[in-house]
């Protein structure tokens, strides 16, 4: 039995050196080892996404070095973190090149929402598209209610159903977008159990949580620049109605609507 498991051994053994006896070594004709180059390939599903927020992610470092903003073009869209540091050759190449920094903001323990509806019309959508990575990097659930184009639609219909889901408790509060961001807060209004603000600064933003109980925010998706819509966000999503006084107030508000309810 001994020897028959030691013939099957070498003849494994001079099955494997055959074997490789045959495969081309480097240099041989036919073998281009050092030209060669996988294709990198992008599945469709994820096509759209790339470039399409940012040309280069580099939110995992805090220093940029100029080595990291190598064959940018300018113009390019760069993701890095909230606390990034450029070296001072790195910054004068953002500068020159006019490259647009996409801050990662960390999930953060102040934001007071766990889940938004977000909705827009044809001139909000680009930025409702910017709203879905930037909310979902705080952790926060997104319902997008659309639209899904630039397409001309027309924004009460997308209001109504960012309001509704409000209204009815499906989610904590609502994000709609539209061109000026007005004509959506007027719709939103109607619907029973809204409170919805057109905010167009930090300040606005904070005085319609604190002071007014707002649940839905609009914003003017023409009107306000990118940087400018995440630090409105970013300020409404962590500011909450507390006080007393305020609380009364948004009663009386309440309690004016529930007199056209009967």
């Amino acid at each position: 039995m001994s020897d028959d498991k030691n013939e099957i051994r070498d003849r494994v053994r001079a099955l494997v050196k055959q074997v490789l006896e045959t495969v081309p070594t480097e240099g041989e004709s036919g073998v281009q080892t050092s030209e060669f180059v996988p294709e990198h390939v992008v599945v469709n599903s994820l096509q759209d996404k790339i470039g399409k927020e940012f040309d280069r992610d580099e939110s995992a470092k805090t220093l940029i070095t100029e080595a990291d903003l190598r064959g940018l073009e300018p113009g390019s869209k760069l993701r890095v973190s909230s606390n990034v540091r450029f070296t001072p050759l790195a910054q004068d190449i953002v500068n020159d090149l006019q490259i647009t920094l996409v801050r990662k903001e960390p999930r953060n323990a102040t934001v007071k929402v766990r889940s938004v509806a977000l909705g827009a019309d044809h001139g909000g959508y680009k930025m409702k598209e910017q709203l879905k990575g930037f909310l979902s990097d705080f952790g926060i659930n997104v319902r997008d209610f659309g639209t899904n184009s630039e397409d001309a639609v027309d924004y009460p219909d997308f209001a109504h159903a960012v309001a509704q889901s409000v209204s009815g408790k499906q989610v904590d509060v609502g994000i709609i977008v539209d061109g000026a961001g007005i004509g959506s807060a007027m719709t939103a209004n109607k619907v029973p159990g809204v409170r919805a603000a057109m905010c167009y600064d930090e300040a606005s933003a904070r005085n319609s949580r604190e002071h007014n109980g707002a649940n839905v925010l609009t914003l003017g998706g023409k009107m306000i620049p990118d940087e400018r819509m995440r630090n409105i966000v970013k300020t409404w999503l962590s500011a909450e109605l507390t006080e007393d006084r305020h609380k009364r107030r948004v009663a009386m508000i309440d309690s004016v609507e529930r007199e056209y309810l009967k």
